[in-house]
């Protein structure tokens, strides 16, 4: 496997920022790298985000824009618990060495949840043109699919048998 691809970038770093923030509460935040994993999925993949909403009975919202399913900026990869990013521990420590996402104890684990800077920073950029379907996106996910990682993993092992299939490292 390519080591750049271990390398955070700032669309990436962008994108977490956003998902954190949705799922971040006074004393909680987004609850381990599993869900965030498996939420970042349906961001990054609109065909299965739009899928997902359908199977959840969640009707006339489309989140699939242009040619987008051919534009992600990194593609996620099949790894043992389904979809993948390498990068996640550097985008991880990119933010939290920021100053705008810090881990907190969590029922089971660590979750992340934005700094107070970390939130203001998601607030600008969800009102900027270029992260408002990004930004919409983490609100349906915050609404529809707060779910624990382990729930979500099965979800996506039961409704995309096409990810499972594909094997360990393997490009989504």
């Amino acid at each position: 496997m390519r080591r750049d691809l271990f390398l955070p970038s700032r669309e990436g770093e962008g994108r977490l920022l956003l998902l954190i923030d949705a799922f971040s509460r006074k004393k909680v935040g987004l609850e381990g790298r599993t869900k965030l994993a498996k939420l970042d999925f349906l961001i990054r993949y609109p065909n299965y985000f739009q899928r997902a909403l359908a199977l959840r009975g969640v009707q006339d919202f489309s989140v699939t824009t242009g040619g987008e399913r051919e534009s992600i900026e990194n593609r996620m990869v099949r790894y043992r618990y389904g979809p993948w990013d390498p990068a996640y521990f550097s985008l991880l420590g990119s933010l939290i060495g920021r100053g705008l996402v810090a881990q907190v104890p969590a029922k089971a684990g660590i979750a992340y949840r934005t700094t107070e800077r970390g939130k203001a920073l998601a607030e600008v950029m969800a009102a900027n043109d270029a992260w408002q379907e990004i930004a919409g996106r983490t609100r349906l996910l915050k609404k529809h699919f707060d779910l624990t990682g382990t729930t979500l993993k099965s979800f996506i092992y039961k409704h995309f048998p096409e990810v499972v299939a594909a094997s360990w490292g393997e490009k989504l």
